[in-house]
């Protein structure tokens, strides 16, 4: 592990991965060139494929989970690597090869400004890049009104799993993180712990190898138990101001 520094500050990137055997050494050497300055833990959650041989080849630190515990145990296994190693700064990327390691300086820019505690980067800003499909960008669009309305902060694309942390939330999030897929709920949480994020502008990229597991079917039933999963995280912030 280098523990390299970027302006003194240590800085981990975290790629969760379920069955990314055909992806998976391209976005840590993707990573790997450009931002040398991190050290990257690869969460290899419970694949059937070759993903944890080939990840282990890169020479990237790699958590093999014994079995599938879903996006958010992953990535809270990476938050509780990065608060153990005492990190500045923890980042998600995808171990599909949406995000492009490149736009990583766009969120640290940012996240420099001061005024967030995590920084997303989001493909419809600008409306560049990947923008993935109708149905999914609807559901993304009515999540986004939700969350922008209770944090009174703006969102725009709230599933992104390209994603900036300082460290309040990084110790947030290795205490408690969503399940299932947490990218939305997270945000509410973050708002509920007095904490705040920003958005900034990245370009998606296609996945080169296998599908999302995500189908029309899958994708209602996601933004049904997700509406629920947002209001009953919001609902746990009031109930938490009355006790105090």
């Amino acid at each position: 592990m280098k523990q390299t520094h970027l302006n003194d500050r240590k800085i981990l990137i975290i790629v969760p991965a379920y069955n990314e055997e055909g992806q998976i050494k391209n976005v840590i050497k993707d990573i790997q060139k450009h931002a040398p300055y991190a050290d990257i833990a690869v969460v290899n959650d419970g694949s059937q494929d070759k993903t944890f041989e080939r990840a282990i080849q890169t020479g990237a630190t790699v958590f093999n989970l014994p079995y599938n515990l879903g996006i958010g145990g992953a990535v809270q296994t990476g938050y509780r690597y990065a608060l153990d190693g005492d990190y500045d700064i923890a980042v998600q990327i995808d171990g599909d090869g949406q995000h492009d390691p490149a736009d990583l300086e766009k969120l640290l820019r940012i996240f420099d400004e001061g005024k967030a505690d995590m920084v997303i980067g989001s493909r419809f800003l600008d409306k560049t890049g990947y923008q993935s499909t109708s149905m999914r960008k609807v559901g993304i669009r009515f999540l986004s009104t939700i969350v922008s309305g209770l944090t009174r902060n703006k969102a725009t694309d709230t599933t992104s799993g390209f994603r900036l942390c300082g460290r309040k939330a990084i110790a947030l999030f290795a205490d408690q993180y969503p399940t299932d897929y947490p990218e939305v709920e997270s945000l509410i949480l973050l708002h509920n712990n007095g904490l705040h994020f920003k958005e900034t502008q990245v370009t998606m990229r296609p996945r080169m190898f296998g599908k999302s597991s995500i189908n029309t079917f899958k994708s209602i039933y996601y933004m049904i138990k997700v509406t629920l999963a947002i209001f009953i995280t919001h609902s746990k912030k009031g109930r938490q101001e009355q006790i105090t």
